[in-house]
């Protein structure tokens, strides 16, 4: 039936009508663009496309939440806790976080910087009067913003706690025998000691302990329930991933890593829900859902102000595809553009474990992946196509293009490794008998190592998870495997001295003093 003319105006109209009142309640956040009436959700395909990547990068589970607008749009799990065992990851399932832990320390600065305790760049002295680097003048002038900054002036140091039976206050004594890489401020080298420092001072600024201080005015008041600021309770947790490594094409099940002695650079566990939570109260400027306010916004905003310049080699090899025009670091941030568009994010790397926090700040928009496979990088992949998802329903196959890209990465590593290996002189034997390398070799920075004999293979511990056996590879360098095969190998190298004896054992390029008189056990 053809319509009058009159009906025809009527609809037009009464549609022109529904249309403006679609568009306003949108722009005042009443009624979600991604929601009116017509459109499809921008993450209506999304967990197909997660089911994918899980089987196409081998994972054996993650859980992924989305917030939009002050809502959670997407949170759910994929995969298995364990694999051969039934328990599924759901978006409640705890992992270890990481490094996106760092967040949180700098938020708890800030804090501190709103009540007036501390100042962003008051020296650390004023607040850790026992605090020394190598440098007198660095040690003097180090502010907490160097610490939250990856400025310092030192190189990687994660010896002096990964795997070691220390404590914070034996790591950041033995700081000081570190001799700088760069000059204070002048460059850029990803430091998680220093963030242990940060954590310090959060303690002696407010008289507790920087974990109790993360669980009473921070996940508490979050309502973040599941989370925990250590590892030292995961054992009572009922939903808790295990971490896995891939070991020649094989994923298998491995044992946890604590970083609980550098706990304000990488110790929580949570959940994506928990999470969720975390981004929603920096998306609003420091409140949280419940209307109270927990940071000031000008404090937010500064932890979100670039702090300094990341060269490539301090970034992520995702660069070769995003292109970011600049890189740079906040307060626990990384920092660049991608597609015009200004990108926070963080991940965490721990044995077996991954995370990732990303936020478009001018957008709303955020998201925590948390995966417990080592070093999947498909939690690039899966945020970036959040963020195009979001960006007119772009819809590039960031999983498929990472995956070329470290693959090709590791075949080169594996290359490179394999040249080494070439170098091995064949045909030499050792200098001496095992029983003369044996014996216990220290050094004022790099602690304690001690070779013994046992079974007549030669046998090196560094810590309760770095030991293993060792063979002869030349002259008198040995490989250690170490038992935890995930964590590779390495040289290790006895020096002699005029009569025959070792003096010194170089691994990884520090060398260890024998100590006089030390005999076998």
């Amino acid at each position: 039936m053809r319509e009058s003319n009159w009906s025809v105006a009527a609809n037009r109209v009464l549609t022109k009508a529904f249309t403006i009142t679609v568009v306003s309640l949108c722009a005042f956040g009443l009624f979600p663009a991604s929601r009116a009436v017509g459109q499809e959700q921008p993450l209506a395909h999304f967990g197909e496309y997660v089911r994918q990547a899980v089987s196409d990068w081998n994972v054996p589970g993650l859980a992924v939440s989305v917030v939009k607008d002050g809502e959670v749009v997407f949170s759910e799990g994929f995969g298995v806790r364990k694999l051969g065992e039934p328990s599924q990851v759901t978006s409640s399932t705890l992992f270890a976080i990481g490094s996106t832990t760092k967040a949180m320390t700098a938020a708890a600065i800030g804090m501190l910087v709103d009540e007036g305790k501390v100042g962003w760049d008051d020296p650390v002295t004023k607040h850790l009067p026992e605090f020394q680097l190598h440098d007198p003048y660095v040690t003097r002038e180090i502010t907490i913003r160097d610490l939250l900054t990856h400025r310092a002036g030192l190189g990687n140091a994660d010896f002096l706690w990964y795997e070691q039976e220390t404590t914070i206050e034996e790591v950041l004594h033995r700081i000081r025998f570190a001799e700088p890489a760069y000059s204070l401020r002048s460059g850029f080298i990803y430091q998680n000691i220093m963030y242990a420092a940060a954590g310090q001072v959060v303690a002696a600024a407010s008289g507790m302990p920087w974990a109790e201080f993360i669980q009473t005015r921070i996940l508490d008041p979050l309502g973040m329930t599941a989370t925990i600021p250590t590892a030292s309770t995961l054992s009572a947790q009922p939903d808790v991933a295990e971490p896995h490594y891939d070991t020649d094409g094989s994923v298998r099940a491995i044992s946890n890593a604590s970083v609980d002695v550098i706990g304000p650079a990488g110790s929580v566990w949570s959940n994506v829900d928990d999470m969720s939570k975390w981004i929603r109260m920096l998306l609003a400027n420091g409140v949280t859902e419940t209307g109270i306010r927990m940071i000031n916004p000008s404090t937010v905003a500064e932890l979100f102000t670039p702090q300094a310049i990341v060269g490539s080699s301090g970034f992520y090899p995702t660069a070769q595809l995003t292109n970011p025009n600049w890189i740079t670091y906040g307060l626990g941030w990384f920092q660049a553009d991608y597609r015009g568009r200004a990108v926070d994010f963080h991940t965490g790397s721990i044995d077996g474990m991954v995370a990732i926090v990303g936020v478009i700040r001018d957008e709303n928009l955020g998201i925590c992946l948390l995966g417990n496979l080592d070093h999947a990088e498909l939690r690039h992949a899966l945020m970036y196509r959040v963020f195009d998802l979001f960006d007119e329903g772009e819809s590039r196959d960031w999983s498929a293009e990472l995956l070329e890209l470290y693959s090709g990465i590791r075949d080169r590593a594996e290359a490179r490794q394999s040249r080494a290996d070439e170098a091995r002189v064949e045909g030499t034997s050792a200098s001496l008998p095992h029983e003369r390398y044996a014996g216990l070799y220290a050094d004022s920075l790099h602690g304690e190592l001690r070779v013994t004999v046992e079974d007549s293979n030669l046998r090196l511990y560094y810590g309760p998870g770095l030991q293993g056996n060792m063979s002869h590879w030349h002259y008198d360098t040995f490989r250690i495997k170490w038992d935890a095969e995930w964590r590779g190998s390495a040289l290790v190298t006895f020096i002699l001295n005029r009569t025959g004896e070792p003096i010194e054992v170089e691994m990884n390029g520090a060398r260890l003093r024998r100590m006089a008189g030390d005999v076998q056990n």
